[in-house]
């Protein structure tokens, strides 16, 4: 890029910064943020509240304090010096107003501190700011005093917010009752409470924000060293266990490796390389970043990235990580070029998660930082789509609006202060050269807001002990880990194509198509090669597959309930090719899981034994499938069972006139089970019932199972099929032992046994609940016992819970064998019955009947009293006791009528 073109761009984001600046102070100062949509200001209770967002808005005129010493990078020293005298005038920081801790540190204190050191500079150099005598670092020194009641917790976590003019458990401060805190929040306080120390000699607040990094230090899970997301300030537990690199936790490990920086102390070196080799080993998965558990750190805690973790590439630069870095930064830039912007939130298969965009700069942190590391002119190319997109699709009249949603490019009324502090500071020294920046940009570290603090800090007021706790923790090898920050002038020396080596094979990673992974599979078929295992194609029962699988870094895990768990690790794949073909092929099951998820989720199914001497009080919860018949839109199935040969019902059956015109028992395993279904409907079937060949699996304890297609068209299959686990199938398959015709009800719901018997010939102790009746007519004790037991076997029925998808998402792929069902997929909604109970001893004499029953009483009635009329033949006995005797006869029977009144099963 030519010295014109990066001076053109670099005027372009000066333009930029007055258009936004500009009219946030015409239309919002002193109002702590721009509504750019309708061009005036955000005050905290005048809006309607947006939650936690609003937590960062004190009536502290918030973008202007967090833009001061953007104005200075910028060369806008004369706006820098009359913001300034406004901040000095008008800002007052004992509002009675609740706000975060963090938010407050980062961009309120660390502004004024970012603005000081900016202030003394220029009155050095002798031209501006001769009149300052250090007011803005007063005004910090008071808030930071306001935020110190935060910190009176056992632990010396500070709590999340506080009142800045009540503090904290006064009746009148409305906060302090708070328990939890994110790692992030208590973790981003060293730069600016350091700096408030070394700037004033109060070593009070450089010590309490070392207690709290020192606690989370120590709260670190031991043998992964990860951190959770969410911890209890009180009790120092982990709230929430899943550990990352985003949201809760990014600045957390910024401020340890920038605190080894700006003060020079080695145990925030040692700290950081620890979290960062437990970071590479589990949590980086080039180039993606996922979650995952902190105690079991090879399992992947959820299937979508925030983008709150574009800064670690940015970060990996001051590491001297460079390879990661640019893996990771590409795959963001390619989301970016698909979306055009990051989303809040984006799944491992780059769909977009959460579609908001509210204008986060952390993306072209990296891309900075990245320049700076390699002087790739790439950096720049990126850094000016960033300036295109946010001029075509982010401005408006007043201002830059927030993106509401990615995909449709529609506004919300928001324009934060980061966009100020961070976007244009970034964008500016991006395309900028030495000459352009008025001081040495070099002689500061940026905090994670971006505010500036000189380096020379390390060596004043050093009156905090610089004793190593680290090993107080651990025994550290440190003889790997490098001690001095790298010099980016040798990185690249010799080699100026390095990240463009690293970036190529990454360039189509979020394109569907991949071309590349077509010309390797034309490679592979020339040179007599297999071509890369497809998704599609995967059998989990095939053993070359496993093989194939382990190749490329994926591990198959077998857990209890039947279902496989498929994890995928590049570090263990045979080749970088492995690699990569591992990673495509782990985003096409997600795909392949996606598409299918199109379908909605369908609810539990019956399976009801209406035969002699079941009548239709057996009611199995069965999983349904998603091809066939749809029994919710459809008449139910009736018919007798049969085992289909072979069992498994993977090739064609040998009985196909034991099966022709009746329900087939199959078993789980071996194929697809849509293949299972064509060979029954093939031979005659009516139905299928498709029997888990998990030993012990049970409904009771298992979430609800989806059959899935084959991935092929199935609009071929016709017939219903369900699924039951090993529990509920071995009661139909006892049921055959013991009776041989068995016919069973296959339905949406269970059905009522006056609808199910109408028209059959009913022994009268079905109805009659006389002791003596029941002694003549019920059929010999061997029937009564196998009657009982399959009756308390199934408790009648069943109630179903749908659990909200979000809180059980887990990261991997998990699926039976033959199956890759989205049901069992990570983000599949989880469906977990829990098992009406009824006590089988119960007194039948009486019962206690409420409104419902009362209702349920007068429509069975209706109906006895129907079939009585229009079925002469149906033999009720000499003596008909009332309906009340009749419900008190089968006590369970309310529980299951009153809950599909309500449509449950």
């Amino acid at each position: 890029m030519s010295r014109e073109e990066k001076q053109k761009l670099g005027n372009q984001v000066l333009e930029m910064f007055d258009h936004a600046y500009g009219n946030y102070m015409e239309h919002a100062y002193p109002a702590d943020e721009l509504m750019p949509l309708t061009c005036r200001g955000r005050v905290r209770g005048q809006e309607p509240s947006r939650g936690d967002v609003d937590d960062a808005l004190g009536k502290f005129s918030l973008t202007l304090i967090d833009s001061l010493d953007t104005l200075v990078v910028l060369n806008k020293t004369k706006e820098f010096e009359d913001a300034v005298r406004k901040v000095l005038r008008d800002v007052n920081l004992d509002n009675d107003v609740v706000v975060s801790v963090f938010e407050t540190n980062i961009r309120v204190l660390g502004g004024l501190l970012g603005g000081h050191s900016l202030a003394i500079m220029l009155k050095e150099k002798g031209e501006y700011m001769q009149w300052y005598n250090d007011e803005l670092l007063q005004m910090a020194k008071q808030l930071g005093y306001k935020l110190l009641p935060a910190f009176n917790t056992t632990s010396g976590l500070p709590y999340p917010r506080i009142n800045l003019k009540f503090g904290i458990r006064k009746p009148e401060a409305r906060t302090g009752t708070e328990t939890d805190t994110c790692t992030a929040c208590a973790g981003t306080l060293i730069l600016e409470f350091a700096a408030l120390s070394r700037f004033t000699g109060a070593t009070i607040f450089e010590e309490y924000a070392r207690k709290a990094l020192d606690f989370l230090w120590e709260k670190r899970q031991r043998s992964s060293n990860l951190v959770g997301v969410t911890i209890n300030i009180h009790t120092g537990d982990w709230v929430r266990k899943d550990s990352g690199v985003g949201a809760g936790i990014d600045s957390y490990y910024e401020y340890l490796l920038k605190a080894y920086v700006l003060l020079g102390d080695d145990s925030f070196l040692e700290r950081f390389n620890t979290h960062y080799d437990a970071i590479m080993r589990y949590i980086s998965q080039p180039p993606l970043l996922l979650d995952v558990h902190i105690h079991k750190p090879m399992l992947n805690a959820r299937t979508w990235m925030d983008a709150l973790l574009a800064f670690f590439p940015g970060l990996q630069v001051l590491k001297g990580d460079i390879r990661p870095a640019i893996e990771t930064h590409e795959m963001l830039y390619q989301v970016i070029k698909k979306h055009n912007f990051l989303p809040e939130a984006f799944t491992t298969d780059f769909r977009v998660h959460w579609a908001q965009h509210p204008l986060r700069p952390e993306f072209a942190e990296s891309t900075y930082f990245l320049y700076k590391a390699t002087g790739d002119p790439y950096y720049l190319e990126v850094g000016k789509t960033l300036i295109e997109n946010l001029n075509k699709y982010a401005r408006v009249p007043c201002g830059f609006a927030a993106m509401k949603d990615v995909r449709t490019g529609s506004h919300e009324d928001r324009m934060d202060s980061f966009f100020l502090a961070e976007m244009f500071k970034y964008l500016y020294l991006l395309f900028a050269d030495k000459e352009d920046v008025i001081f040495d940009i070099e002689d500061y570290i940026f905090t994670t807001e971006a505010h500036l603090l000189p380096l020379w800090l390390s060596t004043t007021n050093q009156s905090i002990s610089k004793k190593n706790t680290t090993s107080e923790y651990t025994e550290l090898d440190d003889s790997n880990f490098d001690w001095t920050c790298p010099n980016t002038q040798i990185l690249f020396p010799n080699d100026p194509l390095y990240a463009q080596s690293i970036r190529e094979p990454l360039k189509n990673v979020v394109d569907k198509s991949c071309p590349r992974g077509i010309i390797r599979v034309e490679e592979s078929f020339r040179s007599g090669a297999k071509p890369p295992l497809r998704a599609r194609d995967f059998m989990a029962t095939n053993p070359e597959h496993l093989e194939i699988l382990k190749k490329m870094g994926v591990s198959l895990i077998h857990l209890k309930d039947g279902r496989v768990q498929l994890v995928q690790h590049a570090i263990q794949a045979a080749s970088s090719i492995d690699a990569e073909d591992g990673l495509r092929f782990m985003q096409e099951m997600i795909e392949l899981s996606s598409q299918q998820q199109k379908e909605q989720q369908l609810p539990p199914r019956a399976v009801q034994i209406v035969s002699h001497p079941f009548f239709g009080r057996v009611v199995l919860t069965a999983g349904p499938a998603q091809f066939g018949l749809d029994l919710s839109k459809h008449k139910e199935t009736r018919g007798f069972v049969a085992s289909s040969k072979p069992y498994n019902g993977c090739s064609e059956l040998t009985n196909p006139e034991a099966v022709m015109g009746k329900i087939a028992l199959i078993q789980r395993g071996q194929c697809m089970f849509a293949e299972k279904a064509r060979n029954i409907q093939n031979a005659g079937a009516i139905g299928g019932i498709v029997i888990d060949d998990n030993e012990g699996s049970s409904s009771d304890t298992a979430p609800l199972f989806q059959m899935a297609g084959d991935g092929k068209d199935t609009d071929d299959i016709k017939i219903p099929m369900l699924f039951l686990f090993s529990k509920e199938g071995s009661i139909i398959l006892d049921a055959i032992r013991e009776y041989e015709e068995v016919e069973v009800l296959l339905s949406d719901k269970a059905k009522d046994r006056a609808a199910i018997l109408k028209g059959k010939m009913i022994p009268s102790y079905i109805i009659n609940s006389n002791p003596e009746m029941e002694n003549e007519e019920q059929p010999s004790s061997e029937n009564d016992s196998q009657n009982q037991s399959a009756e308390q076997i199934s408790s009648s029925s069943q109630e179903v819970d749908l659990v909200d998808q979000e809180s059980s998402e887990e990261n991997s792929l998990n699926s039976h064998p033959e199956s890759l069902s989205p049901a069992d997929m990570d983000n599949a909604a989880s469906i977990s019955p829990s098992e009406q109970t009824s006590n089988p001893t119960e007194n039948h004499e009486t019962a206690n009947l409420n409104g419902e029953c009362t209702d349920l009483d007068n429509q069975l009635q209706e109906q006895s009293e129907t079939e009585e009329d229009s079925n002469p033949n149906v033999s009720w006995g000499k003596k008909v006791q009332p309906i009340d005797s009749i419900l008190a006869d089968w006590n369970e029977d309310i529980e299951a009528f009153e809950m599909m009144e309500k449509d449950e099963l």
